[in-house]
């Protein structure tokens, strides 16, 4: 688990995928800007089981447990990305923005040199 000051950052398992599915598939957690991908919890059970040793999801949770979104990292072509999603409700209240410091930090500090340094 990785810590923060008011969230924490936990892989997702497989007994999580229920509640990642019906997230992934609800248009208002999604947000309007962000592609729908309507998948069947075994669709989104088979997605997870073939994923790269360089992704891993996470769930963002309050102090208290309470999930309250997903955060993910992926390495494509040497070069690392975030993606990110959190429950309407909790929208504006700063935790995304730690979630994201929480990743950037894990991701230097694991990473290192050999996938956030530039080749020019």
């Amino acid at each position: 688990m990785l810590e923060g000051k008011n969230v924490n950052l936990r892989i997702i398992e497989n007994e999580d995928l229920p509640l990642l599915a019906d997230w992934t598939n609800n248009p208002e957690f999604c947000g309007k800007y962000d592609w729908l991908p309507q998948q069947s919890r075994a669709e989104l059970a088979k997605s997870y089981d073939n994923l790269t040793p360089d992704t891993k999801w996470f769930f963002i949770e309050k102090k208290d447990g309470a999930k309250i979104g997903t955060m993910f990292h992926f390495s494509r072509g040497g070069l690392l990305g975030i993606g990110y999603a959190l429950t309407p409700s909790e929208r504006g209240k700063g935790y995304c923005t730690e979630a994201v410091k929480i990743m950037v930090d894990y991701l230097f500090l694991s990473k290192g040199d050999s996938t956030c340094s530039s080749k020019y």
